[in-house]
């Protein structure tokens, strides 16, 4: 089952080395991992997603709230919530394909933020579903260049991860 895990850390050298090193010296894999400070300079809010059952990130959620960095975590896949991510791709667009990609960009609501002679760069946020589903309608031939930031999640309603 895949989990999406954010945590409060503070915001110094090593944190986010100490956290992945217990993803991999457990075994666990981290299928994205996004990282920047919040309103309170001191702090930096993670974003993590791995897969495993209810168990296994009950004992992930365990060892992150012992390390000395982390201030609170949260698994915010276990309730309603919102996911987005951004991604850029460099696409070939001479003759007959510029017009596709601008097609296709419109369809899922992409922008395209640079042109030139022969390439495009289309940025698009959403889920992940959404950029999988971009990436599967542009011809592969076309793709030269791709870049995913990585989730982002936040709880839904009343629900907030603050100290």
């Amino acid at each position: 089952m895949r989990h999406v895990i954010s945590l409060l850390i503070e915001n110094e050298s090593g944190a986010l080395s100490r956290v992945s090193g217990l993803f991999s010296a457990r075994g666990y894999n981290i299928e994205s991992l996004t990282v920047a400070p919040t309103e309170d300079l001191s702090m930096s809010r993670m974003t993590i997603v791995t897969t495993g059952s209810d168990d296994i990130v009950e004992q992930i959620t365990k060892q992150l709230n012992k390390l000395v960095e982390v201030v609170k975590v949260v698994d915010i896949s276990e309730a309603a919530h919102i996911e987005r991510e951004l991604m850029l791709v460099k696409v070939r667009a001479t003759g007959k394909d510029r017009e596709e990609v601008k097609r296709t960009a419109d369809i899922f609501r992409a922008r395209i933020i640079d042109v030139t002679d022969t390439a495009y760069v289309v940025e698009l946020t959403g889920n992940q579903g959404k950029l999988d589903a971009f990436i599967g309608a542009i011809d592969p031939a076309l793709i030269l260049e791709t870049v995913r930031s990585g989730v982002c999640g936040i709880g839904r309603g009343d629900r907030v991860l603050k100290v």
